[in-house]
Order: C-alpha cells, then structure tokens, then sequence
C-alpha cells in the first residue's frame, strides 16, 4: 500500500517549531512510529521495548541519552518512565532549540505522568488514532481502520486474533496486575456487546463473577490504551433531569466488528448491532477529526430520565451546538428527527444546528429531513464540513 498522508502530519511540524519535544500517543498498532518515521526525516530512532537497549538505558541513563543523535524518535517510552528526567535535562540545557525530541506511547495515563512532571512547558501532545475516513476511503465499519488492516484486509481476522492477544499480554500486563487474562477476554467481548450503551458496571460485573470495582478498572485499562471512548452526558440542565453515565464505544469498529464475531459486510448488515456499531463509527470519526485539526476532545450526549436522547452533542465554539442522531438506515424518516427537534427547543442561549446521520443510498447525500434538520451521509465531506 502507498503511503497515506496523516491529517495529523501538519500539527505536528507546527508544534516541532515551537516545542523541543512532540508527545505522540495512541493505540498500539495505529501508525505512530511509522508516521513519525516518515514526516521526521533523517531523525534517529531507538524503541523502548528492546531489552538491550532498555537495559543500557538504565544502567547509565545520562550517558545514552547524551549519547543520542538528534533529532531522535524515543518509541514506546512508558516502559522507562525516568527517561523524562534526563531528557527535559538536555532540553534545559538549550530551550531555543525546537523539534529534538519525538516521544510515543501506547499507554496514555503513564505517558501523561511523565509529561506533567518532568516535561511541563517543553512538550507539545498529540494522540494518533487509527486512519479515518477523511484519510482513506478504504476504512469502514467491517474494517475499521488499522493500517495494517488496510494494507492487507484478507488477513484481517487473524491480525485481529494476535492484536489482542499482544494487547492482553503486553499492554494490560503492563498497566495492571490482571492474573486471569481469559476473563478479561470474555469482559472485552461482553463489553462490545454493550457498545454504545450506558455504563452499567453492574451489568457488566455480574456475569463475569468480578467486582464492581474490577470493572472500573478494566474499564480505565481500556481507555489508558487507546480502545475505548468514553462520551459523557452533556452538562447543562434544560429543565430536566439528566443520567449521569457514560456511553462507551471502540475507538476501533473492526476490532469491535471481530469481538462480536462478525465476519463479513454482509453480516453486519444483518447484525443486531449494526446501529451500535454505526453510531461507534461515527463518534469515533468525530473524535479523530477534533485530534488531527488540534483540538481537545469535546463530544457529549443528552438523554434526561424521560427518555428524551440525542446521540451527539458537539461543541462548536462561541455558543454553537452541532446536535447528531446516528441512523444505520439508508431511508431517512422525518419522524427519527423529533428528539433532536426538542432539545434544540430546550437550547434557547446557543446556536444549535442538527443532522440525522445516516448509510448511503443511491437518492443522493445530503437532504432537508425536519425544519432546521438535514439528513446526511457519514462522509469525509461531512465530516469536514462539521468544522467549515
């Protein structure tokens, strides 16, 4: 497969000029160390998970980072925290100098640990997340949009098998004390079954045989590692009294697609899950979107304890709400636009907008659905033009 440029690749240059140090983190497997690689050219490279080079590391820390060849790409740097101390030394050394250092991470909170306390002021953040629509037209919700299932969509299945194989035995491992990884697997199914639902960790404890607790747990391994969105309800009351819980989506639809055992497009036309795993697609497109444009992750849903729900909320900026209804149909009812038409009612000091986001259908794109709704594809075009 040719290299597909990453909408990521201009934020990043920019932070380089005005940073020593990118901060690059996300799932294992979505293409950070090749992308970095591949925009940073002729930097230096060295991976944090090499024994050897671990253990030079530790033994004299000062004398391999002095060592080092700037510029340099420090990979999977969670696995020797410390190394933040020395390299935010060199950096106080020379502060003008920007763009030196390139740091990834698949473990999120222990990458931000580091940041925070050693590398505050110096480091400019940024998640990767697997390829979108927007990048690719290749990505989908069977596929979903790990580049290496891109690249070789026969074998899908099995890289997906030994991607959580290597997530349960690495990843997890290396965040928690999990002893009975085979229970995790069984969470990790019967959480995809719930995807797009509330958080009931009740719900979730119960047939596992483990406690409340233990699901929190889990549930922050998760979103620590980059699978997981956790989309919060939105925060203001508009005369109603709103839940509380957070609905959870893969950041991945065709590693969810392959935890429901679904194994082709045709059966996931078929699936009862199909409209979970269409609104999993659209909020983790939305999320993607805010990531490689700069912006901090904003992406809420209402529901209050009348049953009044509305998929999506995002902030716009300066008093707008995009409100979004995701439909896995390709024939667009005017009915399916009334609970966005009450809220936008109950949101009397915003500017709010609204779109039923729907399947492609041979009628064409976009259409007036509702007064002041349209119906509309899940598209790269759309997708773009939430932010024009």
């Amino acid at each position: 497969m040719k290299i597909v440029p990453r909408l990521l690749s201009g934020e990043v240059l920019k932070a380089a000029k005005g940073f020593p140090a990118v901060v690059l983190t996300g799932p294992r497997r979505s293409g950070k160390t090749f992308f970095l690689k591949h925009l940073i050219k002729g930097a230096s490279y060295h991976l944090l998970e090499d024994p050897d080079v671990i253990a030079r590391l530790r033994s004299d820390p000062r004398a391999f980072i002095e060592s080092l060849e700037l510029p340099v790409i420090l990979d999977e740097v969670q696995n020797v925290p410390e190394v933040f101390n020395y390299v935010r030394t060199v950096i106080d050394r020379n502060p003008a100098k920007k763009g030196q250092w390139f740091l990834t991470g698949s473990q999120e909170a222990p990458l931000m640990r580091g940041v925070t306390e050693s590398m505050a002021g110096r480091a400019a953040v940024f998640q990767l997340l697997p390829f979108s629509i927007e990048e690719i037209s290749k990505v989908s919700m069977f596929r979903g949009g790990f580049p290496e299932v891109i690249a070789r969509p026969g074998l899908a299945a099995d890289w997906f098998r030994s991607y959580i194989q290597t997530y349960l035995e690495r990843d997890v491992r290396a965040v928690s004390s999990i002893r009975d990884l085979a229970t995790f697997r069984r969470f990790l199914s019967l959480l995809a079954s719930r995807s797009g639902q509330m958080l009931n960790r009740t719900d979730l404890a119960a047939p596992l045989g483990v406690s409340i607790p233990t699901i929190s747990e889990w549930i922050s391994i998760l979103e620590i590692t980059g699978q997981i969105i956790s989309v919060p309800p939105f925060f203001e009351n508009f005369g109603k009294r709103q839940v509380k819980s957070p609905k959870i989506y893969f950041v991945d639809q065709g590693l969810l697609c392959y935890l429901l055992g679904i194994d082709s497009d045709a059966m996931l036309m078929r699936s009862p899950f199909l409209g979970a795993i269409f609104e999993g697609f659209l909020a983790a497109e939305i999320v993607k979107a805010q990531y490689v444009r700069g912006k901090r992750r904003e992406l809420y849903y209402f529901r209050d304890q009348q049953g009044l729900e509305v998929d999506f909320i995002v902030p716009q900026g300066n008093g707008r709400l995009l409100l979004l209804e995701a439909k896995a149909t390709r024939t667009p009812m005017p009915s399916m636009a009334l609970p966005m038409q009450r809220l936008a009612g109950s949101m009397k000091n915003y500017n709010v907008r609204a779109c039923l986001v729907h399947l492609a259908s041979r009628y064409g794109k976009d259409m007036p659905l509702a007064p002041g709704i349209k119906a509309v594809v899940l598209s790269a075009d759309f997708v773009r033009s939430i932010w024009s």
